[in-house]
């Protein structure tokens, strides 16, 4: 599950679909000439835009330990700047770093920003990169505010594409908005990730009871563990172990027996249900909140606990972090659906409201 927004990309635009990804940096575009043709066509042309360009060996950007990069960059044998990106599910995106410009939807152009242009990835899709580094889109264009709604999923059925809106969202009034925890360069700790969006998480209900877990666990201890960060670009919900056990702990008091044993889904989600029992389950569950500073709460309904991960099989749509191999917890897109999430960079704060998202 992915909100996919388009963008006209060169000149003249190619509209190019991307993942909006609120959890990483560098944004890209698909240039893999070998993917199947379709219609409109998914890959960038670059001999079609008369404003690409590719960043040259010699650019600061392409000297080796660039931090910014989960890989250094290097030089190809065409001695043009080539970057590798790891991303945290373990898929990877490498390609050359270009610089190209970009439509806004009221017609205004950027200068040229350094994108990704992807030969070896096989998604359909680019990426969007939103988090806070410095060649983000949202960093390089300059952008103080954007929001978007993830439309609620239907079984296994493809959704409609949700709403973006860059710059100010009709419906702010209505918001309500915590501020972001900021993180000075003295303070960077090996397991935390400076360039998230960091929220102060304080606990977790589930039908109505509060669960007996500390409000440290939502907090980045001495080392950076425990941060709490909301990713558009990540599905599910994960949590550190102190946090998981405690939710696993009340489904099973609640619904133990029902639980379909030995089972994983994705090697994160082991709560699941045969398609018999989903339902019963779901209503015993009921509605579960994620609790944060200011009295912000994002409200999941009994309805939207489980997701239908195909096969009969429904799970809640929580794992554990350490199946990613990290020690953050992560809010993912299934707990953000119907639900304006807007990001007020200028002040420094991410609002929250219900919507029913088309």
């Amino acid at each position: 599950m992915a909100l996919i927004v388009t963008l006209p990309i060169g000149t003249p635009p190619q509209d190019q679909q991307m993942v909006l990804d609120t959890g990483s940096q560098l944004s890209w575009i698909q240039c893999n000439k070998k993917l199947p043709k379709r219609t409109p066509p998914t890959t960038f042309d670059p001999s079609l835009s008369s404003s690409f360009s590719v960043l040259p060996c010699n650019h600061p950007l392409c000297k080796p330990r660039i931090p910014d990069f989960t890989l250094p960059t290097s030089c190809d044998q065409n001695r043009l700047c080539h970057y590798s990106y790891f991303y945290a599910d373990g898929t990877l995106a490498e390609g050359n770093l270009v610089r190209e410009k970009i439509t806004f939807p009221n017609s205004q152009t950027t200068p040229p920003l350094i994108l990704g242009c992807a030969t070896e990835s096989r998604d359909a899709e680019g990426i969007l990169g939103m988090n806070l580094g410095r060649y983000s889109f949202v960093s390089q264009a300059k952008v103080q505010k954007f929001s978007y709604c993830v439309p609620r999923k239907q079984g296994n059925k493809i959704m409609p594409s949700g709403t973006f809106y860059l710059g100010q969202n009709p419906n702010s009034h209505m918001f309500q908005y915590i501020n972001l925890l900021t993180f000075p360069q003295s303070q960077r700790m090996p397991n935390m990730d400076p360039l998230a969006y960091t929220l102060g998480m304080v606990g977790i209900k589930i039908g109505g009871k509060k669960l007996n877990i500390s409000e440290k666990v939502f907090r980045p201890d001495a080392g950076g563990s425990g941060q709490t960060m909301i990713d558009s670009g990540t599905q599910y919900t994960f949590l550190v172990e102190e946090a998981y056990s405690k939710v696993r702990d009340e489904v099973v008091r609640l619904v133990g027996p029902k639980l379909k044993k030995g089972y994983v889904f994705g090697e994160s989600l082991d709560m699941c249900f045969d398609a018999i029992n989903s339902v019963q389950a779901g209503q015993a569950i009921g509605d579960m909140t994620l609790e944060f500073e200011n009295g912000v709460e994002i409200l999941i309904n009994k309805e939207n606990v489980l997701d239908d991960v195909g096969g009969g099989v429904h799970c809640v749509g929580i794992g554990r972090s350490q199946s990613l191999g990290i020690a953050s917890n992560i809010i993912g897109n299934f707990h953000q659906q119907n639900l304006w999430v807007e990001f007020d960079l200028s002040n420094k704060r991410v609002g929250f409201g219900k919507v029913e998202c088309k």
